[in-house]
């Protein structure tokens, strides 16, 4: 999508590590104006597909998921990083490992809100080793809802999350998608 790698070279940092900084824009402080542009591809990628919900992690793809939710004139359910004392009842549980944070975090999702009639759409902002990815798509398998695919905002191509999950038979989507990047020559993005 041009206009994400447009802004994607104007905004974005990047950083020793592999880490790339949108935080200007995304995952940190939101534009939200941008964000319904990037809604509008996610909804003309899936929009004819029947999504009851839409899935996501806490936290950074809260945002673009509810601008996404929008759209698709459907609800939002975020899987939350440890079960808290305001999710009453049963909750389907997966573990995940942040690339960011090199932290594995106990995920979980009510039992209420995910459920077996849903057809899931599964957005984020970022796919890099696929770890999050993965665990999302855990939980939409222990509820046995039907998985539509999954919208991602950045893809970093030259870590293997997105052929992992390719390679399970899900439809992934990625609106930019970064083919190398270092902090000394920058980054480029693949088609």
């Amino acid at each position: 999508m041009q206009i994400l790698e447009e802004r994607i070279k104007k905004d974005g940092v990047v950083k020793e590590g592999g880490i790339l900084k949108v935080d200007s824009f995304l995952n940190h402080q939101m534009d939200v104006d941008f964000f319904g542009e990037l809604a509008k591809e996610f909804w003309r990628l899936y929009g004819a597909c029947g999504v009851t919900k839409i899935l996501t992690i806490e936290a950074s793809g809260i945002g673009i998921a509810c601008i996404t939710a929008q759209l698709f004139h459907v609800p939002v359910i975020f899987a939350k990083k440890n079960k808290t004392k305001n999710i009453a009842g049963e909750v389907y549980k997966t573990k995940v490992e942040s690339f960011t944070h090199g932290t594995v975090y106990d995920v979980v999702a009510s039992k209420e809100f995910l459920r077996a009639e849903d057809r899931v759409l599964i957005i984020d902002d970022f796919l890099a080793n696929g770890n999050a990815l993965l665990g999302l798509l855990d939980l939409v398998r222990q509820a046995g809802a039907q998985l539509i695919g999954a919208g991602i905002v950045v893809e970093k191509a030259f870590q293997p999350g997105g052929n992992l999950v390719r390679g399970q038979g899900v439809r992934v989507e990625a609106l930019a998608r970064i083919r190398s990047m270092d902090e000394k020559n920058g980054l480029t993005f693949a088609p």
